[in-house]
Order: C-alpha cells, then structure tokens, then sequence
C-alpha cells in the first residue's frame, strides 16, 4: 500500500512540475513540494497505521 501511494504522489508531483493542478494552493509549478509534505505526512499515517492495526 506505501508504495502505491509513494507511486501516485511521485506522478502527481511530476504533473505539477510540468503543468500545475490549479487546486487552491497548487497554482504554481514551484508549488510541488506542498504534494512533497502531503506525501510524506500520509506515508507516516500509513506505515503507523500498519503497525497499530496489523
């Protein structure tokens, strides 16, 4: 499940580089390193998740 999240959210970051997602917040193509702390923020929730719940 990390991985495929880390896989989604590496894509999303190359999209806003190349042509920015004009979501509030991600208007400018400097803004992918917001999708960078989202990333890692779930990436943290995840691997605590598993580890609670497994």
């Amino acid at each position: 499940m990390t991985k495929l999240i880390a896989l989604l959210l590496i894509l999303a970051m190359a999209i806003q580089v190349i042509k920015p997602l004009g979501v509030p917040g991600l208007r400018r193509r400097m803004d992918f390193w917001k999708i960078a702390l989202i990333a890692f923020a779930i990436w943290a929730l995840a691997l605590v998740g598993r580890d609670l719940f497994v």
